[in-house]
C-alpha cells in the first residue's frame, strides 16, 4: 500500500463494499426464490441456490479486495456483518418455513448470531473482539450446509435419487458440526468479552503515576 492511500482514508464508494451493498440487495431475491410455491418448485430452489452461493462468495471476494488493495472503511467492518447475517438468517428461516430445516436449529443459531453481535457493541468501548479461527470455521461449516440444503437434493430420483439422499444427508451431518462450533465459538465470544470489560475496569482501577 502506497504512503499516500495510509494517509488518505479510502472512499467509501470502492468495489469492496459495492459487492457488500450487492450482497444485501441480493437476500430478497433469494428469500422470493427460496419461498416460491412453497419451495416446492424445483426450479426456483435451484435457482435460490445459485443466488445464494454467489452472495456467499461476494463475502470472501470483497474482503481479500479490501485488505489487499486497503480500501477497509467504516462502511464497510458496519455493513459487511449485517450482510453476512441478513443472508444467512433469510437461508435458515426460510429453510424452516419450507420443511428442509427443523426450527429448533434455525432458533438456536440465529439467537447466538445476534447475541453476539450484540455483545460486540456491547463491548466496544473496551475493545474489538476479532473473527476467531472458530468463528470462521462456523461460517465455512454453516455456508457449505446450507447450500446442501438449499438444492432440492431429495426431489432427484433413480440413481441420483439415491445420490441425492446421500448428500442431504451429508449436509445434515454438516449443519450438526455447524451448530456445535456455533455453540462453542458463543461461549469463547462471551469470554473474550468479559475479559475485555474486566481488564479495562482494572485499568481503570489502577492508581495514576
Amino acid at each position: 500500500m502506497s504512503e499516500q492511500s495510509a494517509a488518505t482514508p479510502p472512499s467509501n464508494w470502492n468495489i469492496a463494499n459495492a459487492l457488500t451493498a450487492l450482497r444485501i440487495m441480493l437476500v430478497p431475491l433469494f428469500g422470493w426464490l427460496l419461498l416460491w410455491d412453497g419451495g416446492e418448485d424445483t426450479t426456483y430452489r435451484v435457482w435460490a441456490f445459485a443466488v445464494f452461493l454467489v452472495a456467499i462468495l461476494t463475502d470472501k471476494v470483497d474482503g481479500d479486495l479490501a485488505r489487499k488493495h486497503g480500501l477497509v472503511t467504516d462502511f464497510g467492518k458496519m455493513m459487511d456483518p449485517i450482510a453476512d447475517k441478513a443472508l444467512t438468517g433469510m437461508a435458515f428461516i426460510g429453510l424452516s418455513l419450507v420443511g428442509e430445516l427443523w426450527w429448533w436449529v434455525t432458533i438456536v443459531l440465529l439467537a447466538r448470531e445476534w447475541g453476539i453481535t450484540g455483545l460486540r457493541f456491547w463491548v466496544i468501548r473496551y475493545g474489538v473482539i476479532p473473527a476467531s479461527r472458530g468463528g470462521k470455521l462456523k461460517t465455512w461449516l454453516q455456508a457449505i450446509a446450507l447450500c446442501g440444503l438449499l438444492l432440492p437434493l431429495r426431489d432427484l430420483t433413480g440413481t441420483l435419487g439415491t445420490a441425492g439422499e446421500v448428500l442431504w444427508w451429508v449436509a445434515v451431518v454438516v449443519m450438526g458440526a455447524a451448530v456445535v462450533v456455533t455453540l462453542v465459538t458463543g461461549l469463547d465470544y462471551v469470554k473474550e468479552a468479559l475479559k475485555l470489560r474486566r481488564d479495562d475496569v482494572a485499568a481503570a482501577a489502577e492508581p495514576k503515576p
